[in-house]
């Protein structure tokens, strides 16, 4: 079913559209501007809450040397004006095969086609997902406290999902989340960073003992995932804790992209990243304080680290944040979140948790 945004997404391709037509039509080269999507043109305000890009842009003009690249965006705009009309979606992958049809505009490896539909987003100022387009990827799991009510596409009515009744599995997060509303009693959203420590806290029932909702990232967490917790939370006015190995990855790239968003997005990133969340583990400071067996920063860990506290506009606000990753580069040692099983293979929901939850002294921003 067709929406008013939908609408504003074919308006916007066709303003694109015609202004290049205008310019072949005077006589002029067409050119395309798209934001340069990068750490070196955002900006982090802390009242917003996420990286926000700037003004600094690229120009492709149309030449000789660019006639492929302005072929094959044009194209792709044209896919996208097509699905939104239809009402239909291609994956990634769909639209790299696709192009096979189109002749020396075609695609020669998919790569080529990701960072194409990553401009012609850029351009709009809208997610790929509102063009039509598709990761191939899974949302993140969910379990816990929770009901999600989605629409069945074939009759159009609600379906009541409930996160507690999937006995040993999980409710898998959609791809689009903007049609769900949720039913919650729950205290708080508790997102993790691997899989295998999510599973240990599904199976013992751990969003029971702590009336919370459990989310599996699996890593960098996906946009459907990062949308999906952060409308969880503002519709349901419940606090969102992430919780990480105590790594260069686990901080500047799972978390940092979990509560600010990244410089390649910056454009979408108001939509999908959770400014209210607080790190609550594992930290710099609970390798020492709970004796946990660790692992040598490598070299280019260091070069992360020192990196993210010179350029990272998110770390360069929070001295909370510079100080953890300096004392980290100093004792140049990481520790993962399975580390706390030295204490006991349960430590983490008898112990470890519980602590850190009442203690936000602890957390970091």
């Amino acid at each position: 079913m067709k929406t008013e945004q939908d609408a504003q997404v074919v308006e916007k391709i066709k303003d694109i559209a015609d202004n290049i037509y205008d310019s072949v039509l005077h006589k002029k080269k067409p050119k395309l501007a798209l934001p340069i999507r990068s750490l070196s043109n955002v900006d982090y305000d802390p009242d917003k809450g996420y990286f926000e890009i700037q003004d600094r842009e690229k120009i492709r003009t149309l030449t000789a040397s660019t006639v492929k690249k302005f072929a094959q965006t044009l194209r792709m705009m044209d896919v996208s004006k097509e699905l939104v009309e239809t009402d239909d979606i291609a994956t990634k992958r769909e639209i790299y095969y696709v192009s096979k049809n189109w002749e020396d505009a075609r695609f020669d490896e998919q790569n080529e086609s990701d960072r194409v539909m990553d401009d012609v987003e850029a351009m709009c100022r809208v997610n790929r997902e509102q063009l039509g387009f598709i990761p191939e990827e899974k949302g993140g799991d969910v379990a816990g406290e929770l009901k999600v009510i989605d629409i069945d596409p074939n009759t159009g009515k609600e379906i009541k999902i409930d996160c507690t009744k999937f006995g040993s599995g999980a409710y898998s997060v959609p791809i689009s989340v903007e049609h769900l509303k949720f039913e919650t009693k729950a205290k708080f959203v508790l997102v993790i960073e691997s899989a295998g420590m999510f599973q240990r806290l599904v199976k013992h029932g751990y969003y029971k003992k702590a009336s919370c909702v459990l989310v599996s990232m699996g890593g960098v967490p996906t946009r459907a995932c990062r949308r999906f917790v952060r409308r969880l939370s503002d519709e349901m006015k419940i606090p969102v804790f992430a919780f990480v190995d105590a790594d260069p990855y686990g901080f500047l790239n799972i978390y940092r992209t979990l509560k600010v968003g990244s410089g390649n997005a910056a454009h979408i990133n108001q939509y999908f990243c959770v400014p209210q969340a607080k790190l609550i583990g594992i930290t710099t400071r609970d390798i020492k304080n709970y004796d946990l067996p660790t692992h040598p920063l490598k070299d280019r860990d260091i070069k992360r680290i020192k990196d993210g506290v010179k350029n990272d506009p998110f770390v360069k606000h929070f001295k909370q944040w510079q100080k953890a990753l300096i004392e980290m580069a100093k004792i140049k040692k990481r520790a993962e979140q399975q580390a706390l099983a030295k204490h006991g293979l349960n430590f983490v929901m008898s112990d470890y948790l519980p602590e850190k939850l009442k203690n936000p002294k602890t957390w970091l921003p």
